[in-house]
């Protein structure tokens, strides 16, 4: 396992990552889960990201246990709040209110007494950015967090954020959660410049694109059950963008790429976004231990020029580069 710097902070993280998104508490069963974080821990992995909203809380339990009696000064342990985790008007957004029980609520089911890195799951219209991030600095001074981070905001949103931390004193963002991968490249174009002037470093969720980027997926052929694509718990709505005969055929031709480089095809998409110097980490997810141990084969691969070049002359303009693409909810959800 390769480690690197969270951005410009001094915590340093496994640059594979294990996280729980759609599989502990929903896909997969606990021992499964179990079985993969141990595969993970036995891999090198000493990062786990999750987030209080997946599988309505069961993931951070699962993981917690999965994870208890390790010796705690040796993981990395990210979550994440924004999305409702209750019925009530407070059980969601980032207010006050909601942040620090949210934290409570993530400490208890994680088992622990702090979290490495709490993260902001979207950009909350409806609260003021003072608030949140005075509240995320009250974290961070009574040790329940140590680091702050971002998930899916946009470049003028952490720009924001940046500017009031250093007018009130409050602690700075060190990390941004986003989509990224071959395919889904929308903050190339303004959050990463930004983020490498900050010293902000990516933590990339999707690099095989829902498995997509795998090549399990063949144009004009039926979806493989059991596969994210017909995941009737979330998997399905995200993959479907990418589920069309011309996209497919492209990523089959990426196989040859592969193979020229000794490589899986989720290997070569993993290796792909860790090329990028202002990612910290890759997020790998996975129902199967094996799955684990292949992926973290992406490790210190190293990409040449012309390899990154022979990838973009496959996949052409199917790839998509909007940063408009990345929209928080106007209201909280």
């Amino acid at each position: 396992m390769e480690f690197r710097y969270l951005g410009r902070s001094g915590l340093k993280i496994s640059e594979i990552a294990y996280g729980n998104w759609l599989t502990h508490g929903s896909q997969v069963e606990e021992d499964a889960a179990r079985a993969c974080v141990r595969a993970a821990l036995d891999e090198g992995i000493t990062t786990f990201d999750t987030a209080d909203v997946y599988a309505g809380t069961r993931a951070e339990e699962v993981l917690g246990r999965a994870l208890k009696g390790l010796r705690r000064e040796g993981l990395e342990i990210f979550t994440k709040v924004f999305w409702p985790t209750g019925p009530g008007q407070n059980d969601r957004g980032l207010s006050r209110k909601h942040i620090i029980e949210g934290v409570h609520g993530s400490l208890r089911r994680l088992g622990t007494d702090y979290v490495d890195l709490y993260q902001a799951h979207r950009f909350d219209h409806e609260t003021p950015l003072e608030e949140t991030l005075r509240a995320f600095d009250d974290l961070v001074r009574q040790g329940k967090v140590l680091y702050v981070g971002v998930s899916e905001w946009r470049a003028e949103e952490i720009e924001r954020a940046l500017k009031i931390a250093d007018e009130m004193g409050f602690d700075r963002i060190v990390s941004s959660q986003p989509q990224y991968s071959m395919l889904w490249r929308v903050i190339e174009e303004e959050v990463v410049p930004l983020c490498e002037r900050e010293g902000i470093g990516q933590i990339v969720w999707s690099p095989i694109a829902q498995g997509v980027l795998t090549g399990k997926y063949k144009p004009g052929r039926p979806l493989p059950e059991g596969s994210r694509a017909t995941d009737g718990k979330g998997g399905a709505d995200m993959i479907k963008r990418y589920l069309n005969d011309d996209l497919l055929t492209r990523v089959q031709n990426l196989k040859p790429v592969a193979d020229d480089l000794g490589l899986s095809m989720a290997q070569l998409a993993i290796a792909w976004t860790l090329q990028n110097p202002n990612v910290s980490a890759a997020i790998v997810g996975a129902s199967r231990p094996e799955q684990v141990a292949d992926n973290v084969k992406a490790a210190g691969v190293k990409l040449d020029a012309d390899v990154l070049k022979r990838i973009d002359e496959v996949l052409g303009d199917t790839v998509i580069r909007d940063p408009a693409k990345t929209v928080s909810p106007p209201r909280r959800p």
